[in-house]
């Protein structure tokens, strides 16, 4: 696959990603402290110049180390010891760092949750610090002995290490068991702050410089004259994509939107006056008695993406064979590619996303796959949205899935259901807008599932569907809130819904937050 690619200066944070929960909520704090960040799985770190980062970090994993392939980690520990900035190793990053350079871990001395630390050294990696502070746990090994040439900088209310600081040949390498990349660890955004100082990291990075960046990278890399299809959506994340495509492409680039019949109440419509508003003049495609005819009856969610996927490229294909396209530009993001476990190589995929693991290979060796946003973030692409003239309606539009409403039918997929979560939806959205809280909020839908209530509507019995709110806050999507929304708005929604759709007796909401539970139901 093919994308953005930066050049050195630019690459400051290296992070290893040993396919942790976490990884990404790393690159994202040091990215809010100014430095830009490059993940790259553990296994894969030939294909990348490791002394053109200023420094390294280790992330976390869901696993231990004999669970990993030898040879791979210790490929891993060369690259380590060859890299001449600062490391940082973040709970797996310290066990492994440890035992590589000398020291033990040991197995069930695990610690969960917030635990209290006791500073032991008064080291510039905790400048900021008090004796004694409050961190998050989330580990089943221990460091049991420390490496040779370490000191032990802290240790928790349990007795086990807590941060190490080692001296390979005068390099410094830290290492800590804790989590300071989540908002419960109180200071762990103090403590990155001080390891970006002391690896000299320049902390320049702004969204808006990527936009130069890319289109120099991609201009260079599609130097010939061939055509290119983007696929628009009206999300944020294909319209950016398409207008960035638009600057290297030109009038070779052709703009087609897929009403696949899965997108909110009203919506292809508004996107269609978008698209041409942004001068992007789209092939309108209807394709909805298509979709809907293969999904009728699935329940698997997954079964269902690979169709939508399968679908969407049958019908790239014919546009591509008939015009002649060379490249494909797609909308993928950095948590796209996160959740479809693309840059993890111990990782297990938790969900594939049509942009990443959804259109097939057949249709991927057709075509170059052009990806202008998979190193961003969300937020990151709104900004660079308005640096590029995207209307603010658009930028301030909740996520949508590719698959569309799809995703937000839980059982067997019906026409009648799909009806229900667009309905449903539009009345969430709608009632948000009155109050103007939709804007406050990262995402608000409604879900419709398998399960049905016995109701009472005009004195009679009735027996009808059970459907979910869901309004969750995010900065990213990575992770999220359920929002506490207020009891009188919950319940203006739910009259909504029961009163104007026949079918729908029960209305919930949805109160668990991401993770445990993605935001999507499926």
């Amino acid at each position: 696959m093919s994308g953005a690619k930066l050049s050195t200066k630019e690459s400051s944070v290296l992070i290893i990603d040993f396919g942790g929960q976490y990884t990404h909520l790393i690159s994202r704090r040091i990215r809010e402290l100014g430095a830009f960040t490059i993940i790259v799985p553990y296994n894969r770190l030939n294909d990348i110049e490791i002394n053109s980062f200023k420094s390294m970090i280790l992330s976390g994993s869901h696993m231990s180390i004999e669970n990993f392939s030898k040879e791979s980690l210790e490929k891993a520990i060369d690259a380590i010891r060859s890299f001449n900035g600062t490391v940082l190793g973040i709970c797996f990053g310290l066990q492994i760092l440890s035992y590589y350079f000398g020291g033990k871990v040991n197995h069930d001395c695990g610690e969960y949750g917030e635990t209290k630390v006791k500073i032991l050294k008064n080291d510039p990696l905790f400048k900021g610090w008090n004796n004694e502070e409050k961190v998050w746990m989330s580990h089943e090994d221990c460091v049991s002995k420390p490496p040779q040439n370490s000191e032990v900088l802290s240790v928790s209310e349990n007795g086990y290490i807590a941060a190490l600081k080692l001296d390979l040949n005068g390099k410094v390498i830290y290492g800590v068991q804790f989590h300071p990349e989540v908002v419960h660890t109180p200071k762990g955004v103090i403590l990155f702050e001080n390891f970006l100082e002391l690896s000299s990291v320049e902390r320049n990075w702004r969204p808006e410089i990527y936009v130069n960046s890319i289109i120099e990278g991609l201009r260079k890399e599609v130097s010939d004259d061939g055509k290119a299809l983007v696929a628009v959506s009206g999300g944020i994340d294909s319209t950016v994509s398409a207008i960035i495509a638009k600057k290297i492409f030109g009038n070779r680039l052709i703009t087609a939107f897929v009403d696949h019949g899965l997108l909110r109440e009203g919506e292809k419509e508004e996107v269609i006056e978008m698209l041409n508003f942004l001068e992007l003049k789209p092939l309108v495609i209807d394709a909805e008695e298509r979709f809907l005819n293969r999904l009728e009856g699935i329940s698997d969610c997954e079964e269902r993406r690979r169709i939508i996927g399968e679908e969407f490229a049958k019908i790239f294909e014919e546009i591509i064979e008939k015009e002649g396209i060379r490249y494909f530009v797609q909308g993928t993001t950095y948590p796209d590619v996160v959740e479809s476990g693309k840059t993890q190589g111990s990782a297990a995929v938790i969900k594939s996303h049509h942009n990443v693991g959804g259109l097939p290979d057949w249709f991927k060796e057709k075509v170059k796959i052009i990806e202008p946003l998979k190193f961003l973030y969300k937020d990151e692409v709104r900004k660079i949205g308005t640096i590029l003239g995207v209307p603010e309606t658009l930028i301030k539009r909740h996520p949508f899935p590719g698959p569309g409403l799809a995703v937000r039918v839980i059982g067997k997929f019906s026409r009648e259901k799909l009806e229900v979560a667009k309905k449903s939806s539009k009345i969430v959205e709608d009632v948000l807008k009155k109050y103007g809280l939709y804007e406050k909020v990262w995402q608000a839908f409604a879900t419709v599932g398998e399960d049905k209530w016995v109701g009472v509507k005009g004195d009679s019995r009735s027996y009808g569907y059970i459907v979910t709110i869901r309004i969750v806050e995010s900065t990213d999507g990575m992770t999220a809130n359920y929002v506490r929304m207020p009891y009188e708005i919950l319940d203006e929604i739910v009259k909504k819904i029961t009163g104007s759709i026949k079918s729908v007796t029960m209305v919930t909401y949805a109160i668990t937050s991401k993770p445990p539970s993605t935001i999507e139901p499926c």
